[in-house]
């Protein structure tokens, strides 16, 4: 691994601890308006100072973050399709490394959709996007979405593509949380980060999911909705970033919230 690559990598890993909070925000490259993500400058702007890296899209990142203030990108470059499409995993490759280079990614990312009718066409482009990024020294951000059906979240299905992404050459990934997440990290050889996923029900369920994930072997967590949909999503961000980064239990996470007057009462229940 070259010295950009090294570089690039502890950017979004932080040398102090190994581990990253990465806030998601490109999902409008195929779900469109968002709420709570209709203007993307004022969402995001309160909480690019609490974030290692920020997963955007290239118009985005344009449009919507000052490149004085930003965080390090991991910038999104495989889309083509939208939800109102027939099947979400017919994605292409959107945006060329000399583009991640011009807007000085520290990263770039790409979905694969292990399972799907897609499945090869997902695979041969992160192939692709590997051997184009490494000549630049580019470390590429597997997402591995595996299909919306439950049983393809398990630990079967979650493995199989993790491993196939750090085989055919990602630098990262990005996956679901799954039963016996400890094994999913012990058979992928390269850094696993966790999908914040939809909004869950309660702020609690989030804090616990971080912590499960972490004390599973996580590397960290690319989370979006479920902080800035929260009801207060600079203390949600701070109390995700103490469990990722200072190992705080969900009852200490939960108290940052409560100091800030946006504890609910979900939050309250066994300690962990």
């Amino acid at each position: 691994m070259d010295w950009g690559m090294k570089n690039r990598l502890a950017r979004i890993l932080q040398p102090a601890s190994g581990r990253t909070v990465m806030l998601a925000a490109d999902h409008g490259y195929f779900m469109g308006v968002v709420p709570k993500l209709e203007v993307p400058r004022a969402t995001l702007a309160p909480l690019l100072s609490h974030a290692d890296a920020l997963m955007i899209t290239r118009g985005v990142a344009r449009t919507s973050v000052d490149p004085e203030t930003s965080p390090p990108l991991v910038l999104r470059v495989s889309g083509g399709v939208s939800f109102m499409g027939k099947d979400l995993a017919n994605e292409g490759i959107t945006t060329t490394i000399k583009e991640a280079l011009r807007l000085n990614a520290a990263a770039v990312a790409i979905s694969i959709f292990v399972g799907s009718d897609y499945e090869r066409e997902s695979l041969l482009n992160l192939s692709q996007l590997v051997s184009e990024a490494e000549e630049y020294g580019m470390p590429v951000l597997a997402v591995t979405a595996v299909g919306r059906e439950l049983e393809k979240r398990r630990n079967r299905y979650i493995s199989l593509a993790c491993r196939i992404a750090a085989e055919l050459g990602a630098h990262l990934v990005k996956t679901y949380y799954c039963e016996r997440f400890e094994k999913v990290v012990e058979s992928c050889p390269v850094p696993i980060v966790i999908a914040g996923g939809p909004k869950m029900d309660t702020l609690r369920d989030a804090l616990l999911l971080a912590k499960d994930a972490m004390q599973r072997g996580a590397r960290g967590v690319d989370m979006g909705r479920n902080i800035w949909q929260s009801q207060a999503p600079v203390p949600m961000i701070q109390a995700i970033r103490a469990v990722v980064h200072h190992n705080a239990s969900v009852a200490e996470a939960a108290g940052i919230l409560d100091g800030a007057g946006a504890r609910q009462p979900e939050l309250a229940g066994k300690k962990t």
